[in-house]
């Protein structure tokens, strides 16, 4: 069964949501039967790729219109939530930046069997580190902290690959309907919005799972007769 996750590294509910879903993830008989693909997705597509000289606070208070004490107010909740699933959030730190070649390389390490690695690489870069995500060198430097080739990185980020791919994902985005993050769609039957509990996800992910697999009901009379290992009965 496939997951896919539209997500963008810029959001922290995206983070959260990451968090829940693996938690699930770990309770589930058949986890390894499901096979999930990272979509991107972009908040603010405008933001320039060398990041913006000012906080995130800042940022969103421009951005959403509210007072800058309200969105603080707001980031300090936030850090409560990460603690109770193992996230440092440090916005005080983060760099608000164009995510572009952050979703460029998501795509890149997803093609080389390190999409889970890679993401998690850039939500804790972003969110704790205080690292610049639209930097080449210090995608290149995340790359090769999950095992990716650094050279082989940074000669892909010097062109524009995989930006067709990661401009398909918001397009179907938008085709079907999602217009917030993170965004989860299983085995394109069911869409999961938010960053939903974990025990939300076991739900979700056991009725998706149980419907994806071949289903067939007994027909006939029981008492026919039938042969098996221990010889047959008539």
């Amino acid at each position: 069964m496939k997951v896919e996750i539209w997500s963008d590294v810029m959001c922290p509910f995206c983070y959260v949501g990451k968090k829940n879903f693996e938690n699930a993830l770990v309770q589930l008989p058949f986890k390894d039967k499901i096979e999930v693909e990272w979509k991107s997705f972009q908040l603010d597509p405008d933001l320039p790729v060398e990041g913006l000289d000012m906080s995130t606070a800042a940022y969103l208070a421009k951005r959403k219109g509210m007072p800058e004490q309200q969105i603080q107010g707001m980031m300090d909740n936030l850090q409560q939530a990460g603690k109770a699933v193992g996230i440092d959030f440090k916005q005080d730190q983060s760099i608000p930046v164009n995510t572009i070649r952050a979703h460029r390389l998501s795509h890149f390490a997803q093609s080389h069997g390190k999409g889970n690695e890679m993401e998690e690489a850039l939500f804790l870069a972003h969110f704790t580190d205080g690292k610049n995500v639209g930097d080449i060198e210090v995608l290149v430097g995340l790359a090769e902290q999950v095992g990716l080739n650094a050279a082989e990185v940074r000669a892909f980020l010097a062109t524009d690959e995989k930006v067709d791919e990661v401009t398909a994902d918001i397009t179907e985005a938008r085709a079907l309907g999602i217009s917030g993050v993170p965004f989860f769609v299983l085995d394109r039957k069911y869409g999961v919005s938010g960053a939903q509990p974990t025990e939300a996800f076991v739900e979700a992910l056991t009725q998706a799972f149980q419907e994806s697999q071949p289903q067939f009901e007994m027909k006939g009379n029981s008492e026919a007769g039938a042969c098996g290992p221990e010889g047959c009965e008539i």
